[in-house]
């Protein structure tokens, strides 16, 4: 993936207004990202850790989705499998909300997903990140994990993104 700046990152976001894009907190590390090793950037807001983001490219744009972890899953997470990356983990998943786009959202309307609580499952598909739970033995390659984690995650923003 090709390295985001802040313009590019508030300016993807589907479901937050503009003042609402403005005011979330980017990450500062922006540079010192693997972007080559990244599929979307995802983060945690390190002063409200109830919110994540993630921004991906999808079709021929980027794609920004706020997530919200619900109040009893903050600081907490359950064994299990991230549904993006497929990866195994005691610890270190938890349901993230997102409200949907448009009118659906101002609605109410949210869809949810179990995810990597650091938002970093390019780097677990990779091995650059240890989950430290043994896993499935996988038989894919690597490039086919890769392809699986970025259809599971168009998946999810396509749910984000569906017209009500």
């Amino acid at each position: 993936m090709n390295p985001l700046t802040e313009p590019q990152i508030r300016a993807a976001f589907v479901n937050l207004t503009k003042g609402e894009a403005q005011r979330l907190n980017v990450p500062r590390d922006l540079a010192q990202r693997p972007w080559d090793d990244l599929d979307y950037l995802g983060w945690r807001d390190p002063q409200s850790p109830a919110r994540g983001y993630l921004v991906a490219p999808i079709g021929d744009r980027f794609v920004g989705v706020a997530l919200r972890a619900p109040a009893s899953s903050v600081g907490f997470s359950r064994p299990s499998m991230c549904s993006v990356c497929l990866t195994v983990r005691s610890g270190g998943v938890a349901l993230m909300v997102a409200p949907r786009a448009g009118k659906a959202g101002k609605q109410g309307h949210s869809v949810g997903t179990d995810i990597c609580a650091d938002l970093s499952c390019s780097l677990y598909v990779r091995g650059k990140l240890q989950t430290g739970t043994p896993g499935m033995r996988e038989t894919l390659t690597l490039d086919q994990r890769i392809d699986r984690l970025v259809g599971n995650l168009e998946s999810f923003v396509a749910r984000v993104t569906r017209p009500s």
